[in-house]
């Protein structure tokens, strides 16, 4: 795999599992393999688990940013992680 050039635009292109790189203006035949999506292990495509993550990470971000303005939330956050860091020692 490549690296990158300073001041190039590239097409990203996906075929089946595997994803493709290369200059615009370029000929198609001169693109290089970037990268390739592997399957999770519940057999869904690793894309969509790693849709939910990135989903739940943002919706715990947005929980901690509204519960410094609202107590009750501060409250109910704070048990959560005092019971998160308990069951961890257990």
């Amino acid at each position: 795999m490549g690296q990158l050039k300073p001041g190039v635009t590239y097409i990203y292109e996906r075929n089946g599992d595997t994803v493709f790189r290369r200059e615009f203006g370029e000929d198609p035949s001169t693109r290089e393999v970037m990268g390739y999506d592997y399957h999770a292990t519940d057999g869904r495509p690793l894309h969509d688990s790693l849709i939910e993550s990135l989903m739940d990470s943002k919706m715990w971000g947005e929980i901690h940013r509204m519960a410094k303005i609202n107590p009750t939330l501060q409250d109910a956050l704070d048990r959560v992680i005092m019971i998160y860091r308990l069951s961890k020692t257990t």
